[in-house]
């Protein structure tokens, strides 16, 4: 045999015996892979709990936020309530005044036929109640006009307007969710049986022990206002929050 098939013989058996060699990483490659895509699909798994947990959270905080919102909105419709409802007695209020005046140039008490018109001929008595009145409707300064009305009680505590003052400070301290004071004021509107803020002030005795948690008190001063002013607006308004 000469050198030639000699080195050619030596080659075939080198690549016979470097086959297999050069093969054997394959099954490790494959292991190799197939862990890695083990990890992979456990890293998935994690991250998408995670995702889950997160949009969870975030479900959590926007019915929280939604929550609150409502919260809001029922509240702001509460104050609008009351804003609109003061509004429209102050109103009234300031019409009884100017209807007084120009009708009584003397004293004059309520009457079943014009219950609204109370008068004196105080005129500085009648200054200071249309300025406290006033500092409401025309200033918006209602800690004023809340110290303005305790002044003039303390002035004026046998005035004809004694009952009316009582039920605009029972308003003010209303509006602020003062209920113990506000309650305090429309009692003492409750005793003057002929003041036409009676039975409004009988109206929200009830609403601020209806917010009190007290039901059973709440349904009383409600029916009073119903048996006592069937007809009037007090009178409505009781029937719907019974």
């Amino acid at each position: 045999m000469n050198s030639n098939s000699v080195r050619t013989l030596a080659l075939a058996l080198l690549v016979s015996v470097a086959a297999p060699v050069a093969a054997a990483p394959a099954p490790v490659t494959e292991v190799g892979s197939g862990g890695t895509a083990i990890e992979r699909l456990e890293r998935m798994l994690q991250a998408r709990n995670q995702m889950q947990l997160d949009m969870q959270r975030q479900l959590d905080q926007m019915a929280q936020e939604l929550s609150n919102l409502r919260g809001n909105v029922e509240r702001n419709s509460y104050d609008i309530q009351q804003v609109v409802e003061r509004q429209r007695d102050l109103y009234r209020e300031i019409d009884d005044l100017r209807t007084a005046k120009s009708a009584a140039p003397k004293e004059t008490k309520s009457t079943d036929e014009n219950p609204s018109v109370n008068y004196t001929s105080d005129q500085t008595e009648n200054a200071a109640y249309e300025a406290a009145v006033n500092l409401i409707l025309k200033e918006k300064d209602y800690q004023g006009a809340t110290k303005a009305f305790n002044a003039f009680l303390k002035k004026y505590p046998e005035s004809v307007y004694t009952a009316n003052a009582h039920y605009w400070l029972g308003q003010l301290f209303f509006s602020k969710r003062d209920f113990e004071q506000a309650s305090k004021e429309f009692t003492a509107v409750s005793q003057f049986k002929d003041s036409n803020k009676r039975a409004d002030a009988l109206l929200k005795l009830g609403l601020i022990a209806q917010k009190q948690g007290n039901t059973a008190q709440a349904n009383q001063y409600f029916q009073q206002v119903i048996d006592t002013y069937p007809d009037s607006t007090s009178a409505k308004q009781a029937k719907n929050a019974m």
